[in-house]
């Protein structure tokens, strides 16, 4: 009995453990950003601001979204590249959106007529 109390304690933790917003070294990715930046006004210190803001956001509504798109979006900002809360956070953000579309919606909108200005053509 107190074998299976002890799995049952353990499993809870894990649960707990991956229910936490991950805290990747996105310090890296400050500095990458900046390197790569084309605004002459955009510093490491603006980037650092930036990455805190989206991880305490991130801590705020890390319970709303799914464990799938947690996970997805977790390997996402940290495959290729240096992590970062801002992408978790816009990738989260997006994940739900997306999942609560309307059932045969499309993303995109509706379809867009085309412009024959300047074609020659009749509509």
């Amino acid at each position: 009995m107190s074998a299976l109390l002890q799995v049952i304690a353990v499993g809870s933790n894990l649960v707990l453990v991956a229910d936490k917003v991950p805290e990747p070294k996105y310090e890296r990715s400050c500095r990458a950003a900046v390197e790569a930046a084309a605004m002459p006004n955009r510093n490491q210190d603006a980037c650092l601001q930036d990455e805190k803001a989206a991880k305490a956001k991130l801590q705020q509504e890390w319970g709303e979204f799914t464990g799938t798109q947690k996970s997805h979006c977790v390997k996402l900002s940290t495959t290729g590249g240096f992590p970062s809360y801002v992408e978790l956070l816009t990738c989260v953000e997006m994940s739900k959106a997306a999942a609560e579309l309307p059932k045969g919606s499309s993303a995109a909108g509706p379809p867009i007529e085309r412009s024959t200005v300047g074609t020659g053509t009749k509509p």
